[in-house]
């Protein structure tokens, strides 16, 4: 199983979750949360999966996070605990 690629992101997609961090306005706290949480190298599965947070949900693919959703709206992919 993939562990979440920290570095070397395409741009494409990091201006992508930029603007998902803005558009949703997610919290500085909740970032905290989620770099917290990656510190502790998860492996996640190498399909669609998705991190709960309390005002977050982490949604990626394989080692990729692809976007940030809030928690009204609804995820696809495997839930890691």
């Amino acid at each position: 199983m993939p562990k979440i690629r920290r570095h070397n992101l395409p741009p494409p997609l990091y201006d992508h979750l930029l603007d998902r961090v803005q558009q949703r306005n997610i919290s500085a706290q909740q970032l905290r949360l989620m770099l917290r949480w990656m510190d502790t190298q998860p492996e996640v599965p190498n399909g669609r999966w998705f991190k709960r947070f309390p005002e977050l949900i982490v949604c990626g693919e394989g080692e990729l996070i692809k976007t940030f959703l809030v928690p009204s709206q609804t995820p696809t992919g495997q839930e890691v605990l």
